[in-house]
């Protein structure tokens, strides 16, 4: 086995943070005014929130094997939306979705073959080789290159950072817990400074939605919720504060170049998984590094 420890202290710190969160949002929702625009979605959001609470918590709960199910489910549900805005073909989905299990499976039954130290260099040769594989069989010689690219992106953003839930051991469990509080600190920032001022303005033209109002709520938000599981330290609370506003750009910016709204239409508040996890995929793979 790998060693990874999950104590279930972060998941025992974490349940009556998230109870409390989650009472004290769905009152308020409920008891928000019938004719505010945003009613319907804030509802839709928190419904999604209390099914994806308890399943987050519940398979991290269960340890390795149990963070292992998780980051294969989520990185198999997440590369099938991916390759449906990237427009790739069978081959490439075919390998995506097969590293979407086997890295998480590495992780765990694999000692060092993908940790918190380092990456296998064996592990990023196999991950070249098999982005640039189905090209190169298919001799595709107007869109090889486009399709190698997007496929090793793929492979770099969505199953290499999921086994961070298996490596990073109950530091996995912070790290959710901090990434979903840091977007509703985002979203509150953004509506309490982000109305006018130098607070209000945009960080990117990729989400104008998002201000550096946003920044400061996510900023808080994180911190308090590291600190509450007893995992913050200075280094980490960067690493998932950039993930959190780094992630959302990043998925932003291909769903542009795709030219859709959104990833999915399926989960109900969001659109689809690559929508909600987008900042916790980053966070992950910060934490990964730091954890170096």
């Amino acid at each position: 086995m790998s060693g990874v420890v999950f104590a279930g202290e972060a998941v025992g710190r974490a349940v009556p943070l998230v109870a409390g969160a989650l009472g004290a949002s769905g009152i308020a929702v409920a008891a928000l005014p019938s004719r505010l625009a945003m009613r319907a979605e804030l509802r839709k959001r928190w419904r999604t929130w209390a099914i994806a609470a308890p399943v987050f918590l519940g398979t991290l709960l269960l340890g390795a094997g149990g963070a292992f199910a998780l980051a294969a489910a989520l990185g198999a549900t997440a590369v099938s939306e991916y390759v449906r805005m990237a427009g790739l073909p069978r081959a490439e989905y075919a390998v995506l979705l097969v590293a979407a299990v086997v890295l998480p499976a590495l992780a765990w039954l694999v000692p060092g073959a993908v940790d918190a130290r380092a990456v296998d260099l064996r592990v990023v040769a196999l991950l070249l080789v098999a982005a640039a594989l189905p090209a190169l069989l298919a001799g595709d010689h107007e869109r090889g290159f486009t399709r190698c690219a997007r496929t090793v992106f793929a492979l770099l953003w969505i199953p290499l950072p999921l086994t961070g839930l298996v490596v990073l051991g109950d530091t996995a469990v912070a790290v959710g817990l901090a990434v979903a509080l840091g977007d509703v600190g985002a979203w509150c920032g953004g509506m309490a400074l982000g109305r006018s001022g130098v607070l209000a303005r945009p960080l990117s033209p990729l989400s104008p939605s998002k201000t550096w109002a946003g920044v400061l709520g996510a900023a808080g938000a994180t911190g308090l919720a590291l600190s509450a599981v007893g995992t913050f330290t200075p280094v980490l609370w960067v690493a998932v504060l950039t993930g959190c506003v780094l992630g959302d750009l990043l998925e932003s910016m291909v769903k542009r170049e795709a030219g859709v709204k959104d990833a999915g239409s399926w989960l109900p508040g969001f659109g689809g998984l690559l929508d909600r996890i987008d900042s916790l995929l980053l966070a992950l793979l910060l934490a990964m590094v730091v954890a170096a």
